[in-house]
């Protein structure tokens, strides 16, 4: 449920939040993280190569592998999944959202592997909720687009991505590309965040409704 009941509007796909983090305690996290914890994408049909999931905040109840990096759009509660707590680093980022979370991931794609065009329904400012990406490792081979256009992301910077529009991602260097991938519901904190982030402020309520959004 929005803050307020409110549903905003915004003209933009891609947005750099102004928050940054430390790259070095990030990397030392993934390293405490073992090659079993990782779990092969479920949408198989949607890559070619290895895309890798490890849930660190995942759908309340969810035991199953499948489960727990699954971003349900039915779930209502959420939990942090164990890996989380031999985390600092990824402990401070998802605090400093102050906003309702729901699942938050580490997504690997290694050299080589590319993850084919594809909308994610639902995953927009407009519809309550934004996925936030925060890369932990990545290389300058690494091309991202989102409606066609190259988006470059740093490591330790945060982007929200317009991510129910089209958008695909290959790794074309020769090392892992790792992002710290955060949905969370869209409040009125997230909303400012968001319009501080753009010189001509875009992002503003564009109704007051009774219910739930998205």
């Amino acid at each position: 449920m929005l803050d307020g009941h409110r549903q905003y509007s915004t003209a933009a796909d891609r947005i750099r939040l102004p928050m940054t983090f430390a790259p070095e305690p990030l990397a030392i996290d993934l390293a405490r993280l073992s090659a079993p914890q990782w779990i092969d994408h479920l949408v198989q049909q949607n890559y070619d190569g290895t895309w890798e999931v490890l849930p660190l905040r995942m759908a309340a109840g969810a035991t199953h592998p499948v489960m727990m990096i699954y971003a349900d759009p039915t779930a209502t509660e959420f939990v942090d999944a164990p890996a989380l707590a031999h985390c600092p680093a990824f402990q401070a980022v998802l605090a400093a959202f102050h906003c309702p979370l729901q699942t938050a991931r580490l997504m690997l794609l290694t050299p080589g592997s590319t993850i084919r065009e594809h909308r994610d329904h639902d995953l927009s400012v407009e519809q309550g909720m934004a996925r936030i990406h925060v890369p932990v490792t990545t290389n300058r081979h690494v091309d991202f687009r989102l409606n066609g256009k190259r988006v470059d992301m740093a490591v330790g910077e945060a982007w929200y991505l317009r991510l129910a529009d089209r958008h695909s991602v290959a790794n074309d260097g020769t090392t892992d590309r790792v992002h710290l991938v955060i949905d969370c519901e869209v409040n009125d904190w997230l909303a400012a965040l968001l319009d501080d982030a753009q010189p001509c402020g875009t992002i503003r309520p564009i109704s007051t409704i009774a219910g739930s959004i998205g």
